[in-house]
């Protein structure tokens, strides 16, 4: 199956950027899980209506949102976002968690001269582990954290900052994403955005196309 968009251009596109949480891995279960952990641990109430409003935001911006809403006494901020991190960390490793296909789509469109960067809301230190665990991390030219970035998607730093490194116009980059605050960074960022969707039914009135799953689909021209 291909993902067919005007021939125009495809023509004009040099690469591919890919989100990382819900794109190459399926994360959010271990996100939500490191959450509760370690914030109930220091006496925060951790509920599904809060933590529905902390899935598209950085890990920094998931301690400070807590810490607003149940400031604990020990420890500091970033003490906090580290203790998520190296959860999350530990899950990852622990867990089968790659997306079916991906590193296969990743190959296909190497194989035909696109470039591929990263762009990702999680902390530096998560993506090697991410990368390494795929066996993917030598496709990739280019990868960002949103962590240097002053805010994360979705402001649209994080997909310039990853264009700037892979030297291709943003106009030039297809990004995959599977959230709004995802798509709205690379829209705003000036890239062409595919959703993915992963099988699911979505509304993406960002994207311009859809990937509903990476196993037997490739972008071509009609």
């Amino acid at each position: 199956m291909y993902i067919y968009t005007r021939k125009v251009i495809v023509e004009e596109m040099q690469a591919i950027i890919f989100d990382m949480d819900g794109v190459i891995i399926d994360s959010e279960k271990f996100w939500q899980q490191a959450e509760e952990e370690v914030f109930s641990s220091l006496g925060v109430t951790v509920t599904e209506e809060f933590s529905a409003q902390t899935k598209s935001m950085t890990t920094g911006e998931v301690a400070r949102f807590w810490y607003e809403k149940y400031p604990w006494q020990s420890g500091e901020l970033q003490q906090a976002e580290q203790m998520v991190v190296t959860r999350v960390i530990e899950l990852i490793e622990q867990k089968d968690c790659a997306i079916e296909g991906v590193k296969a789509f990743i190959e296909r469109h190497r194989a035909k001269g696109f470039k591929i960067g990263l762009a990702t809301n999680s902390p530096q230190r998560i993506i090697p582990v991410v990368l390494n665990k795929l066996d993917i991390a030598h496709l990739f030219d280019a990868v960002s954290s949103a962590e240097f970035e002053q805010k994360g998607k979705p402001d649209p730093a994080v997909y310039t900052t990853t264009a700037e490194k892979l030297n291709v116009m943003p106009a030039h980059c297809f990004a995959i994403e599977d959230s709004h605050s995802g798509m709205l960074a690379a829209k705003s960022a000036g890239m062409t955005v595919l959703a993915f969707t992963n099988g699911n039914s979505m509304e993406t009135p960002l994207a311009s196309y859809h990937i509903t799953d990476f196993g037997s689909q490739t972008i071509e021209t009609y």
